[in-house]
């Protein structure tokens, strides 16, 4: 019997056709019974440290008008985070800029091997799946992951509202960056408030670059999107942003 209490991934329209393939990471701030709300204090397992604010609502939006899979997680990025690799400090981590997290203090290889086999295998054979399954109409498909990110972050207020991340290969986020900025309507910036250095484009590289798929972070700060109707404006901005930036050609007028 299938422990849906450990699902670890969502996936819609598996097989839309619109050529962009869409991933929501941090989706979700669910953690399994099990875990006993890994001690987390109820501020702590609202915020922005367990989930993404607003991203999830963002990446729905963007897979209806787009006609794009979606491949959302559905656990909490504190039980592990799904854009991290195992080697990576922080995919379980003990503290998150100002919460502790109790239920991960002192975790064992074990433990981390189990959260890892759990939560990041199936997620990501999810969107490995999907990914190979896919057949788009157009061609040359493009990866795009949504997140979201706090306004104030360690006492630091953070003043752009749109940030294009990349990992090696830029075309795609400064694509994306140009028509923002041409748009005028929100502070955009390229590798803001993250970048590759941070350790934050693992999906990017794992389903993307090495995949030969165009690739671009997306994130939104959270303000912006922490209502679902503000998340659906901001989808239909963003909708609009990318077909402009990155034209899906037709696979008919390419062969």
């Amino acid at each position: 019997m299938t422990d849906t209490d450990w699902n670890a991934v969502n996936i819609v329209n598996p097989q839309g056709q619109g050529g962009w393939l869409l991933v929501c990471e941090h989706a979700s701030r669910r953690i399994p019974d099990a875990l006993g709300g890994l001690g987390l204090s109820s501020a702590a397992g609202g915020s922005h440290a367990a989930w993404d604010i607003g991203a999830l609502d963002v990446a729905y939006g963007l897979s209806d008008a787009l006609d794009a899979p979606l491949v959302a997680g559905d656990i909490s990025r504190l039980v592990y985070d799904c854009n991290r690799p195992l080697t990576a400090p922080d995919c379980i981590p003990a503290r998150s800029e100002v919460y502790d997290i109790p239920g991960n203090a002192g975790l064992d290889d074990a433990g981390r091997q189990q959260r890892y086999v759990q939560v990041h295998t199936p997620f990501h054979d999810a969107v490995t799946e999907v990914r190979t399954s896919w057949q788009p109409t157009q061609a040359a498909p493009i990866l795009v992951t949504i997140h979201s990110f706090t306004p104030v972050y360690n006492g630091a207020t953070r003043a752009v509202e749109l940030g294009f991340l990349y990992h090696t290969q830029p075309a795609a986020a400064q694509a994306l960056l140009a028509v923002e900025q041409a748009r005028g309507r929100y502070a955009s910036a390229l590798n803001e408030p993250y970048a590759a250095t941070d350790g934050v484009t693992y999906t990017l590289e794992k389903h993307g670059e090495t995949q030969g798929l165009p690739a671009v972070m997306i994130e939104i700060r959270n303000d912006l999107i922490d209502t679902p109707e503000k998340a659906q404006a901001m989808a239909g901005h963003l909708a609009e942003s990318l077909t402009r930036a990155l034209p899906v050609p037709d696979s008919e007028a390419t062969k």
